[in-house]
């Protein structure tokens, strides 16, 4: 049983010195930032409406549809990077699945941009 428990002796070790820095960061804040609000950060900062207003007030919807636009292009990249990494074991029939899906964005991406979806008016 002692050996047993010598074994798990780094484990617990690192998780109460895991617990400590943690706890640590999470106090360190409150305890030496200091709060001196002024207009500038009060402002509103690029979200077109002010920071401290209701939170249930209504907003353009185009923040949405960019944040969505963003996330379809973002995800496109993640999908193209390991494809790259690959290129040489994919062969033609994976060459031609990520020409296929890459058409479908672009198609998506020009049926966006006709319909004005990109328009900031």
């Amino acid at each position: 049983m002692n050996e047993l428990l010598n074994d798990y002796l780094p484990l617990v070790i690192f998780i109460a010195l895991a617990t400590v820095i943690g706890l640590a960061l999470l106090v360190a804040p409150f305890l030496i930032a200091y709060s001196n609000p002024d207009p500038e950060k009060l402002s509103a900062y690029e979200c077109g409406f002010n920071a401290f207003a209701d939170a249930r007030m209504k907003f353009d919807v185009r923040f949405y549809l960019v944040a969505i636009l963003f996330i379809i292009f973002d995800l496109e990249v993640a999908f193209l990077f390991p494809w790259a990494v690959a290129f040489k074991s994919v062969g033609w029939f994976g060459f031609w699945s990520m020409m296929s899906f890459l058409a479908v964005l672009t198609i998506g991406f020009v049926y966006e941009w006709k319909k004005g979806a990109l328009e900031w008016d």
